[in-house]
């Protein structure tokens, strides 16, 4: 896999339009987005056309991850979401290599002036500094510690992680100044950092939670298809539970008429591969994303596509979408209400209706600022 990094700002960044509007009926290989559509603060578009030299035999050039090192101000990224069960979290990456076409955070590329779709997934942003600035912030005199997530925007263990090893950078400030975390993942490359997580979880310091959508393995090499196969997926959750760390499954998301028959058996399997609590997510569709599912429908699942919406809209009072606190995660209406039965009887059943432990802050010391111990 080649990628290419450029300095913040790169050129790329500072104009970067729709070059693809309309779905590949071929689309790349490994990639998620079937298209790449002008971001929403765009006010211009350009549309490709053939102009005779390409040969009708010829495969299009595959889209090649580049990396995009971006100067970090601040590493604690707060939130006051009242649905969101912590109010802090590090992002050591922006955009996500995984592809995963489903992920609300695709429309987040738009404040750098890229597409949500295939940009999202081929001009990663990452922020090289960050652990040297979470250390500064978490040793300033008035920081109180409370659960900070890994993962809430974009997968901290994506591939590229493998060659920067920012998050490990993170977690090595976080393991130092005992900080209690949660992480979410869908990468067996958080295996890696098991070292450091099992030393943490031995003081109550870790919950995790890894994702899984579908059992599926041949709709999950389309929805996300570099992410870890379903099957590697329980194995890394074996992994993380056998280290001694509270672990949940993640049911995320649940596409309605497309991955929702799976719900049951995902929960069953991860139990069984140690889940003490699972939780599940439905299908949010903001801003572009909307535009990108739909395209990725109409390529991969073109008989389904209507029902699938259909089935959503249903969900969200008629509408693709819906922000409303309380109601973004879970819907309304017949069929949400169906699935939250759904997953209440799963977890009674399975017993995945319990509370992870609460997370240790008594633990917390503050880090040495600039990682040096003073003389005096």
């Amino acid at each position: 896999m080649r990628t290419r990094v450029t300095p913040w700002p790169s050129p790329t960044h500072a104009r970067t339009i729709g070059v693809m509007p309309n779905p590949n009926p071929n689309p790349s290989r490994g990639r998620g987005a079937v298209s790449n559509p002008a971001h929403r603060f765009e006010t211009l578009a350009r549309i490709a056309e053939d102009d005779g030299w390409m040969r009708d035999d010829a495969e299009p050039a595959l889209p090649l991850t580049q990396v995009i090192e971006q100067p970090t101000r601040t590493a604690l990224s707060r939130n006051e979401s009242p649905d969101i069960p912590f109010d802090r979290s590090v992002n050591p990456y922006q955009g996500c290599e995984h592809g995963c076409v489903y992920c609300y955070a695709r429309p987040s590329h738009a404040y750098h002036g890229l597409s949500p779709g295939l940009d999202f997934e081929t001009r990663i942003i990452a922020r090289p500094q960050i652990a040297a600035r979470l250390r500064a912030e978490l040793a300033r005199p008035g920081y109180r510690p409370a659960p900070l997530a890994l993962g809430a925007n974009t997968d901290p263990w994506q591939p590229v992680e493998r060659r920067l090893g920012l998050t490990r950078q993170v977690l090595d400030v976080l393991a130092e100044s005992r900080h209690p975390l949660t992480l979410v993942t869908k990468s067996s490359l958080v295996e890696r950092d098991l070292d450091l997580l099992a030393d943490m979880a031995a003081d109550g310091l870790v919950h995790a939670a890894v994702s899984v959508c579908t059992l599926d393995a041949e709709l999950a090499r389309r929805l996300e298809p570099r992410a870890a196969s379903p099957a590697r997926r329980l194995r890394t959750l074996e992994r993380l539970a056998a280290a001694g760390i509270p672990c949940a499954v993640l049911v995320a998301p649940v596409i309605p008429g497309l991955t929702d028959a799976d719900l049951e058996r995902v929960m069953a399997a991860a139990r069984d591969a140690g889940a003490r609590t699972a939780g599940y997510v439905l299908l949010r569709l903001p801003h572009e994303l909307k535009q990108v599912f739909q395209d990725w429908l109409d390529v991969h699942r073109p008989r389904s596509a209507s029902h699938v919406m259909s089935l959503l809209r249903q969900m969200r009072g008629g509408r693709d979408n819906s922000a409303e606190f309380g109601l973004r995660q879970r819907g309304t209406g017949v069929f949400a209400d169906l699935l939250a039965r759904r997953v209440a009887v799963a977890r009674r059943r399975l017993g995945l209706d319990q509370e992870l432990p609460p997370l240790a802050c008594d633990r917390f010391r503050p880090p040495v600022a600039g990682g040096q111990l003073s003389l005096f």
